[in-house]
């Protein structure tokens, strides 16, 4: 007998419980993206072997994973609801079995499995679960536990989608050491910098290795965050120009049966998004999805070409935030994006159907896979140059597409052409109208690319800040259909101090964090002293430029072992893992005369950063009908207005304190501070950061009316009005006789009327 189909509804709710629980912290990490796929044969030959207690038995006798239970489910191929359960915790105990218990793994094994146990109980009519212990068929009830793994040996995961590696050839009870790097000549180094502080030296930081971030750090993160001001939509200028009810049909039915070569449709990733997404980074709240878009291109809703792409930009908008970033769906939405812009371009492809062997991006090659600006290394040449080239182009202030107006020195996501899921993240140097036959009007920026850790060769030992990003020679010039979005970047001092002010970042959009240089020539990382080098020189020394909303005290990032190890042979690059070498020494010499010795080879993080938070500016943008405006820089500062001198001229105090005796106390006042953990839930102004307090509650009482005349004496009024205008006789037209609106906002007269009014009435 299949099962109910009440049965089947409460069973599929329990599966997306399971499948959308996530790990405490900003990461947003699926916990069940490890069990959704069976264990590769090819990688963990070991998962299928024979037992090493007993040759006729597998490691795993029942292999089981999220994905297949939930297509059996969809299929009806159960006969009995208890057997979905068996099988759901089949997974988790052959996780349990199989990995050691302190392995992440294991714990999230665990985690899930509570999960599971909790739901099915929730659903009253789903029967309740034979045994919460470990199934027959389990391995734990087959056989004895299999003895520990020697120590060379990898700890295989569940899945194949994000095993747990150990680094290549550990040595126990040894420490790790920094990585070497050979110098060089090209990359920028400050030394006049002071030396690290005391206590926290290159090799400590190292061995400190893998740490998230505690709860108190990001409640204070999260409180901030809360207070910031949303993100107000896209802009008016850079949408589409021309366009009918067919060339939206066309445009939609392209971008929803695109497929890739095996027939996989990308539209799904939008079609994942729910129509209402109300998550902790959702910017948009109303409904749309792709339905909703073709039915009002079906029933012609759509009176302009703007209103049709602004609302295909909020819908790649949404599904940016819905998605986590770097996932396969993720990449699907912006290879999507990138289509429609192409689509909706003056050049479009040739199509249908539409290929492209760049995912539609304008370059050749993205970060990691082009040739090194200085050097013979390996790579696509001709992508990027190592300075901002002006040749053939006009500069302007800012250009505007698709409701985002970009200007100097902002940071963005643009199309990768190698992986749509890991956007190129660039920071504006210049905007300009191209002057070339070929290109002439087309609009671009040229940016410089960062670098993410997995597009760089570090060592296995190596540890990364969450979210970052390294500061590469690469100079890039790309066309503004390349544009994905508007990001923030913000270096290691500031960010450890606080969030970027509107309108530099919204929250919910990505932020990213950089530290270091990254030389992809020599493979070196140097640390980042000079940050003013490595910005515009226009917004150089600028107050106005990203200033912060700071935190109640310094937050550092969490810090991540390398993606290599965390993902394994799930992540293809275009970087790799090194062997580590000693760094080169170098001699400084700081403000005090004290030499110091410096890596050059970045082996780690720094701390102890100082930055002093800028005070808020407020920053107008010009706003014009064209897609771009003349350059306005002004690079002079404003001269420093003093503030008056108070005068000398004694005054009397007459404050309440004094009154009751305040100056007789004396120093002996003790004024005491609301703690950290205290303030840390109430709200915050946005402009100041200080707590919101009010001296009283607000009075729940009517406000007293204002007096007015009763309808009895306006009745009365009224009558006389009309009795004078009948006695002056009916010689008046019907217009002349109508009464004259009265303004509500009368003038008093002047006094010219004055005087010409007084011979009428004396007259009279």
């Amino acid at each position: 007998m299949p099962i109910m189909s009440e049965q089947k509804a409460a069973i599929e709710n329990v599966i997306k419980a399971i499948t959308t629980a996530v790990a405490p912290g900003r990461g947003r990490r699926i916990l069940s993206t490890i069990f959704m796929e069976l264990v590769d044969r090819e990688a963990w030959p070991d998962y299928y072997e024979a037992s090493v207690i007993d040759s006729s038995l597998e490691a795993i006798p029942e292999p089981r994973c999220i994905k297949h239970i939930k297509a059996s489910v969809e299929k009806g191929r159960y006969k009995d609801s208890l057997d979905v359960y068996t099988d759901l915790a089949l997974v988790f105990w052959n996780a349990l079995y199989y990995n050691e218990e302190t392995s992440q793994i294991a714990k999230d094994a665990t985690t899930l499995k509570n999960i599971l146990e909790s739901e099915w109980k929730k659903h009253t009519v789903l029967p309740p679960p034979r045994s919460t212990s470990p199934p027959p068929q389990s391995a734990q009830k087959v056989r004895k536990p299999l003895p520990p793994l020697p120590q060379s040996k990898k700890a295989a995961p569940q899945p194949t989608a994000m095993p747990v590696v150990v680094a290549p050839q550990p040595k126990v009870a040894q420490p790790m050491k920094p990585e070497q790097r050979a110098s060089s000549p090209d990359v920028d180094v400050d030394i006049g910098g002071s030396p690290e502080p005391e206590g926290h030296s290159e090799d400590k930081l190292r061995m400190e290795g893998v740490q998230q971030r505690d709860s108190v750090s990001e409640e204070i993160v999260r409180q901030l965050e809360r207070s910031l001001p949303r993100w107000p939509g896209f802009g008016g200028l850079g949408w589409m120009d021309e366009g009918n009810q067919s060339v939206y049909s066309t445009i939609v039915h392209a971008i929803k049966s695109h497929k890739d070569v095996i027939g996989n449709r990308f539209a799904s990733a939008l079609e994942e998004v729910p129509d209402v997404a109300n998550g902790p980074t959702a910017t948009i709240t109303t409904p749309l999805s792709l339905k909703i878009i073709e039915a009002r291109v079906r029933s012609n809703e759509y009176s302009t070409p703007q209103a049709f792409d602004k609302d295909m930009a909020l819908l790649f908008e949404k599904a940016r935030r819905w998605h986590e970033q770097s996932n396969h769906s993720y990449g699907h939405v912006l290879l999507l994006q990138r289509l429609y812009q192409a689509l909706t371009s003056s050049n479009p492809p040739s199509g249908p159907p539409y290929s492209s062997t760049t995912n539609f991006a304008s370059l050749k090659a993205g970060p990691g896979n082009v040739k090194p600006v200085h050097g013979d290394g390996e790579g696509v040449a001709g992508v990027t140059n190592h300075r901002v080239v002006t040749k053939d182009k006009t500069i302007v202030d800012e250009v505007h597409y698709k409701g985002w107006t970009i200007k100097l020195a902002d940071w963005l996501h643009l199309s990768n052409p190698d992986d749509p899921s890991r956007p190129i993240i660039g920071q504006v140097f210049r905007c300009w109208v191209s002057e070339e036959e070929s290109r002439k009007g087309q609009l671009g920026v040229t940016v410089s690319w960062y670098y993410r850790p997995e597009q760089t060769y570090h060592p296995a030992n190596r540890i990364f800040w969450e979210k970052e990003v390294f500061k590469t020679s690469h100079f890039a010039e790309h066309p503004v259909s390349d544009i994905i979005e508007k990001i923030a970047c913000q270096f290691t001092a500031r960010h450890i101090r606080g969030r970027p002010r509107a309108p530099y970042w919204w929250p919910g959009f990505p932020l990213y964090v950089c530290d270091s240089r990254y030389n992809d020539r020599d493979r070196i990382f140097v640390r980042i002293k000079n940050w003013n080098s490595c910005i515009p020189e226009e917004v150089r020394k600028s107050e106005e430029f990203m200033p912060i909303y700071p935190f109640e005290r310094t937050v550092y990032p969490s810090r991540l072992a390398s993606p290599f190890l965390t993902m394994g042979k799930l992540l293809k690059g275009p970087g790799g893992l090194v062997e580590s070498s000693d760094p080169i020494d170098i001699e400084t010499t700081d403000t005090s005369g004290k030499k110091t010795r410096r890596a050059l080879g970045d082996p780690g993080h720094s701390k102890g950063l100082a930055v002093p938070v800028a005070t808020p500016a407020t920053t107008s943008y010009p706003t014009t009908n064209y897609g771009y405006t003349q350059p306005t820089y002004n690079t002079v500062p404003q001269p420093y207005q003093q503030a008056p001198t108070p005068s000398s001229k004694p005054t009397i105090d007459r404050t309440v304190l004094t009154a009751a005796g305040g100056p007789a106390m004396g120093n002996n006042v003790h004024i005491e501070k609301l703690p950290s953990d205290m303030t840390r839930h109430f709200d915050r102004d946005p402009e100041t950061n200080q707590v919101l307090w009010f001296a009283s509650p607000p009075l729940n009482v009517a406000p007293t009316p204002k007096p007015q005349h009763s309808l009895a004496y306006l009745h009365f009024l009224a009558t006389k009005r009309k009795r004078e205008q009948q006695e002056e006789g009916g010689s008046q037209t019907a217009e002349e006789s109508a009464p004259k609106k009265q303004n509500r906002f009368s003038a008093p007269p002047s006094m010219m009327e004055r005087l010409a009014a007084i011979p009428k009435d004396l007259s009279a």
